[in-house]
This record gives structure tokens, C-alpha cells and sequence, in this order.
């Protein structure tokens, strides 16, 4: 396993000075990963291990291919995915991200949440940089945070895009060991300051949701209504590395696991932050956990430059409007994307 100064982006070029320009003409979405290969046509071990454009004259996912020639390159492509895996020759970064297990599996799965049990619209795309720092502020909800693993998808799966997002992550999240192991793999790190400078500094998007638990545990009552955001640090890191901050609204989160009450001792003995009570679960076990199919709208805003303000990072004032600037943005953005849904599922 090799260790990288920085995460690796997924295959495209490079457009230096953290360039907004979108070139949709020459900037289509790969061939999709093979499936049960671990590995896209375009990531960067591909090519020595025989898959892609080409792979022992086998080509993958041409229009006119055989079918045995097809199913021939994703066996090949499988295991050479589980020889890297087994013998450590895959690349991950100095936060413990692992591109090629992200590209090959963990977008993979989440696509179908996406496209074939969520229906996500993304809209807004345009305001993200193909290159360059950006930090993406989104709402947060849903009693489970699927709401950060649908945002991560439609960053990477935007064709105009295709970037990985950093997510930044609460501490319980990294304590739990089998979680906090997966959390780091797919790109996400610890939300305390120094880490999100150091990102940021490397020209990394990186998402963050200043809710908290306050979010995503809240009574389904109380549901779309954004909660306080915080001391705004997510705001003193964008100011003091200059870094532009892109609001993101998120429907439908809500609707999957409709929290109507919290078992408060239960949580405190298990130590998390909600023990949950949802229309199907506990009741239902195991099968209470499967979301319900809401329909969900994303919308990423007009990004808020911050590059003027950098003298002002320790400003608790400037801060706080800052702060209160993305809230605002982020509720009237939620107001319209409901008006805009016809109808939850």
C-alpha cells in the first residue's frame, strides 16, 4: 500500500487556478465501473492490470462487444482489483482515503440509492470548481446520514464534475471501529480545523454539515427547519485559506427514516447521541433499517467568495454573518425546492 501526499482525483484533466468554466462537450461521464471489478476503465491501475481501452484486446463496454467477451474482462478485472487489495499495491493518501476502493466499490452501490430507489435531481452543479478548494455547506437530516453519502455521489457523479468530496465527520463517527474505517477510506476525516485547512490548502472539495446530530436527529416534526450552525468553524476555515463556500440544499432526506420519537435512556446507555423511533423501526428489526423511497432534490447555490476576507478570519462578527449568510441561503433554497416537489415519494 502506497501512501500519497493527497487524495486522487477521478481521471480527468487538469485546469489550473481553480477554473468554474464547464465543459459539458468534452467532459462526459466514463464507461461505469465494472461491475464486481473494483476498479473504473479510467482509474489509475486500469491500464497495468489490463482493463479499459486496452485490456488483452478485450475492450470493455463497446457498443458491438460480445457478451463473453464483456463478462471475460470483468473476471479479469476482479481479480486483479483482489490481487492489489491482497498484496498492497493501491494507493491511499496521508488521511487514509483509498480512491480505487471508492471508484470501484463505494460509488458503485450508493449509484443504485441514487438513481434507482432515491430518482435524485441535482441541479446547480455549475457553481462547483473543476479544480481548486471549495468548501460545500449543506443541510442535514434523516436520523441515518444518508443525506452525506447521496451529496458525496452527486459531486462524483455529475458529469460536469466528477470530483471527490471530503467529508468532514463527528467523533463518534471514528470511534466506532468498523465505521470509522470505511468513513476514511471513502474520503472522509475528522471535523476539526487543522484537518480541513490542510484539505482545503490541497485543493480538495470538502463538505461539511455545521448541524451536526442536531440535524440529522431532529423530531420529523420539526423537519426542513435548519438548526443553529454552530460556532461557524466550518466559516473561519474557509476565511483563513481564502476558500469560496458553495451552499448546498438537500430534499428528501427527511423522508426515509422518519424519526417520531427518541428513546433518551436507551441512547445514553448505548452512548449515541438518539436512539431513534421511526414507523418501521424497531419494530420491523433488520428490515426497519431499509429506507423509505422519498424522492430528493439537490441544489448547489452561488458560491460565497471569502478571498477578500482572509484578514478577518478571527473576526467573531464577520463569522457570524458569514454564517448566518449560508443558513439563509440554504433555508430559502429548501423553501424552493419544496414548493418544486410534487410530492414526497
Amino acid at each position: 500500500m502506497t501512501t500519497t501526499s493527497r487524495g486522487t482525483r477521478p481521471s480527468q484533466e487538469r485546469r489550473g487556478g481553480g477554473s468554474w468554466r464547464h465543459d459539458t462537450a468534452s467532459r462526459g461521464r466514463p464507461d461505469e465501473p465494472i461491475s464486481g471489478a473494483g476498479v473504473a476503465p479510467d482509474s489509475p491501475n486500469a491500464e497495468s492490470e489490463g482493463v479499459g481501452a486496452e485490456a488483452g484486446n478485450v475492450t470493455v463496454g463497446r457498443p458491438g462487444d460480445g457478451p463473453e467477451d464483456i463478462w471475460d474482462a470483468r473476471v479479469a478485472g476482479a481479480l486483479a482489483f483482489m490481487r492489489r487489495r491482497l498484496t498492497g499495491a493501491y494507493e491511499v493518501d496521508e488521511f487514509g482515503f483509498d480512491p480505487e476502493l471508492a471508484d470501484g466499490v463505494f460509488h458503485p452501490v450508493m449509484h443504485l440509492l441514487y438513481k434507482d430507489w432515491f430518482r435524485v435531481e441535482v441541479s446547480g452543479a455549475k457553481h462547483l470548481p473543476l479544480d481548486g478548494p471549495a468548501l460545500v455547506v449543506g443541510n442535514h437530516s434523516g436520523t441515518i446520514a444518508l443525506d452525506a453519502l447521496m451529496l458525496t455521489h452527486a459531486v462524483y457523479d455529475e458529469p460536469t464534475v466528477r470530483r471527490h468530496l471530503r467529508l468532514l465527520g463527528a467523533d463518534l463517527v471514528f470511534r466506532l471501529p468498523f465505521l470509522s474505517e470505511l468513513a476514511r477510506k471513502g474520503g472522509a476525516t475528522l471535523a476539526c480545523a487543522p484537518d480541513v485547512e490542510r484539505l482545503l490548502g490541497l485543493g480538495e472539495l470538502v463538505g461539511v454539515f455545521p448541524e451536526g446530530f442536531k440535524g440529522v436527529g431532529k423530531h420529523f416534526r420539526d423537519r426542513y427547519k435548519l438548526q443553529r450552525f454552530g460556532r461557524g468553524g466550518f466559516v473561519a476555515a474557509a476565511l483563513r485559506t481564502g476558500t469560496p463556500i458553495v451552499p448546498v440544499a438537500i430534499v428528501g432526506a427527511e423522508e426515509t427514516y422518519p424519526m417520531l420519537g427518541n428513546i433518551k435512556p436507551l441512547a445514553r446507555l448505548l452512548g449515541i447521541p438518539y436512539f431513534p423511533v421511526t414507523p418501521t423501526f424497531p419494530w420491523l428489526g433488520p428490515l426497519g433499517l431499509v429506507p423509505l423511497p422519498s424522492k430528493w432534490l439537490i441544489e448547489f447555490c452561488e458560491p460565497i467568495e471569502t478571498a477578500h476576507l482572509t484578514d478577518q478570519a478571527d473576526d467573531p462578527m464577520v463569522v457570524f454573518n458569514l454564517a448566518d449568510q449560508v443558513r439563509e441561503t440554504i433555508q430559502q433554497t429548501l423553501h424552493e425546492l419544496l414548493a418544486r416537489r410534487p410530492e414526497a415519494f
